[in-house]
């Protein structure tokens, strides 16, 4: 995945809390997907106007002691794209 592709999420995809699961979801119209506390921290900056760069580096200092989160970053992105919740497009 390249570092400039901005990614967003696909129309009828969005991220909530769901109080009943108590745990944030990504909601679309065949169902809803449980998320953890590491989707949950990178789909909250997928915007549509962030690029993957850009998301990386906040979760770099968010979080120093990881040790460079890059990799699991773009990996969860890509996983996110496969289950079709989020789409990728190149900067104008």
């Amino acid at each position: 995945m390249k570092d400039n592709v901005i990614p967003a999420f696909r129309r009828g995809y969005r991220m909530q809390w769901e109080a009943a699961q108590d745990s944030h979801v990504v909601l679309y119209p065949e169902g809803m997907a449980k998320l953890n506390e590491t989707a949950v921290a990178i789909l909250e900056l997928v915007d549509g106007i962030q690029d993957v760069a850009a998301i990386v580096a906040t979760l770099d200092a968010r979080f120093p002691d990881a040790g460079g989160v890059g990799d699991d970053v773009k990996e969860f992105l890509q996983s996110a794209i496969e289950q079709k919740w989020i789409q990728c497009r190149e900067p104008e």
